[in-house]
């Protein structure tokens, strides 16, 4: 467990039907799986679990996107303002699984090219270089 951070899973229903976070919180891991869209009114409990885990001093964050079907500007800047705050503390936030509409958003805007970005979870997990 990563200490400091409390972590507390979110399910299903977390930030209303259309999208939850879930965290998994490991040795010097948080894992936060992300489900359905996040958007404008859907994206306080993301930034809540980002902050969280900033706030506690995790070392990596990384975020799942298997699950994440749409992402717009307001989790894209979450996701943006979470990574800078992560690294004014030391930390870093990564993605893993970007579907393709969440892809080419990203792509779109060039913000895959600030995040070390995995094709899948596992591959995420793998990888324990230091950023």
């Amino acid at each position: 467990m990563v200490s400091g951070f409390t972590g507390k899973p979110e399910g299903a229903g977390v930030g209303g039907a259309r999208f939850t976070v879930a965290v998994r919180a490991g040795a010097d891991t948080v894992v936060l799986v992300l489900g359905g869209e996040l958007d404008h009114d859907t994206a306080e409990p993301l930034r809540e679990a980002l902050a969280e885990a900033v706030d506690a001093g995790v070392e990596r964050i990384l975020v799942d996107c298997t699950d994440l079907q749409f992402c717009d500007s307001t989790g894209l800047n979450a996701l943006l303002r979470a990574r800078l705050a992560a690294r004014e503390a030391g930390g870093r936030v990564e993605l893993a699984a970007l579907q393709p509409p969440v892809a080419r958003m990203f792509d779109i805007t060039g913000a895959d090219a600030v995040f070390r970005v995995y094709a899948g979870l596992d591959d995420a997990l793998a990888d324990r270089r230091q950023k």
